[in-house]
């Protein structure tokens, strides 16, 4: 903050401050101590002139006493590490139903990134350069962007979770700017073509568990689901009549959930050869009822073990001597097959369960143009058939 002013009061009653940023927008702020302790709180906004929005300096009085009479009936302000304030983070979001993998995602988070930078330094005290000095060391030691924005989004959670209690007098996440987030590490995405599919999917061993990974295989780049949502997948989600394979539900971590966001709950058209291979596979499995899994181990009825499936599935790749691409390609294959196909990009966004249109848009090179080629030759083409055209030409040469 840029500047602040305050007003002189009787002692036990606090301080009413002023703060304003480079921007010019003011904020009432209280200040008092408690306990031997200094407590600072945001009453909010000061109103501008000529305008209802915002608090005047006699409402800002009032909400000071407010909000210190309802500290005082609270218990003694903590002093909280990040690893305990991020705890009690956690565990809220835990009571409020968030979903169990993204709970795991966030405490690892906290334990391998967070904690270990910021260490047992209050929280109050945390400040926005230490946190941009969090991006600048992870940026050099090669974590890549989307990760550490999701970390900051998290921070700034946490921060923001610490304000409403009073443990912090604001989010110093505001006013980081975040790294950008490419889409894709090395700026283009990777896909099998037609013949690398079928390369790949003559590559998995003829035992049992292969014969459901092959067609695991060739669902995954022919519906773009993602492997969670395959590995989730029952028989009563193949809509036989409609053609359509329907995402309900995905397998994270190993517990059955919804799927990522809201658009990921979906369906997906199927091809008539890929219909036909899965009624061939759902008539010689032994777990052909509706509510039995379609990729299920063929002995135990249960999920196939994710690990396992990606060491085969790593194993078969490179038997197929095809380039190194991981299982999550085979979604993008059926992205960029299916934009090359002329599809629109608002209907791939809904078949992929995208929740952000620009997510889609890294196919959109994909997709083929009627006209493209018409307006480079029309652009290029000569006056007169056989002549060159007159630009760039002078008015004495062209005479």
């Amino acid at each position: 903050m840029a500047s602040a002013s305050a007003s002189r009061r009787s002692h036990g009653t606090g301080s009413l401050l002023l703060w304003s940023d480079a921007n010019g927008r003011a904020q009432w702020y209280g200040k008092w101590r408690r306990d031997g302790r200094q407590v600072k709180r945001k009453l909010g906004p000061k109103r501008a002139a000529g305008t209802s929005h915002g608090l005047t300096r006699a409402q800002a009085e009032r909400e000071l006493r407010r909000v210190m009479d309802e500290v005082a009936a609270d218990p003694v302000v903590e002093e909280l590490s990040l690893e305990e304030a991020g705890r009690r983070h956690v565990d809220r979001l835990e009571l409020l139903g968030r979903k169990r993998s993204t709970l795991m995602d966030y405490r690892s988070t906290l334990r391998v990134h967070l904690v270990p930078f910021f260490g047992d330094v209050p929280i109050a005290a945390i400040t926005t350069g230490q946190i941009e000095r969090y991006l600048t060391v992870k940026l050099r030691a090669g974590r890549a962007p989307k990760s550490i924005r999701n970390d900051l989004g998290l921070l700034y959670g946490v921060l923001g979770f610490a304000e409403k209690r009073g443990w912090v007098a604001s989010n110093p996440c505001k006013h980081v700017e975040l790294p950008r987030a490419g889409t894709h590490d090395d700026g283009d995405i990777r896909y099998l073509s037609p013949e690398e599919v079928e390369a790949l999917c003559r590559a998995v061993p003829d035992d049992d568990l292969g014969c459901t990974e092959r067609l695991l295989y060739r669902v995954a780049a022919m519906t773009g689901l993602r492997q969670g949502e395959l590995l989730a997948l029952r028989w009563r989600d193949v809509d036989w009549p409609a053609g359509r394979v329907r995402v309900r539900r995905s397998l994270v971590r190993g517990e059955f959930g919804t799927p990522k966001s809201r658009r990921a709950s979906r369906s997906v058209p199927l091809a008539d050869a890929l219909a036909a291979a899965l009624d061939a596979h759902q008539r010689a499995s032994a777990y052909p009822s509706d509510d039995h899994l379609v990729f299920a181990h063929p002995h135990l009825g249960r999920p196939i073990d994710r690990s396992k499936l990606l060491k085969r599935y790593k194993a078969a790749v490179r038997r197929a001597g095809i380039r190194d691409v991981r299982f999550h390609d085979l979604r993008h294959t059926f992205g960029t097959r299916m934009a090359a196909a002329g599809v629109p990009m608002r209907t791939l966004q809904e078949w992929m369960g995208h929740r952000d249109f620009k997510t889609t848009l890294i196919y959109a090179d994909y997709a083929p143009s009627a006209q493209e080629r018409e307006f480079v030759e029309r652009a290029f083409a000569p006056a007169v058939v056989g002549h060159p055209p007159n630009v760039g030409r002078t008015r004495t040469e062209m005479t």
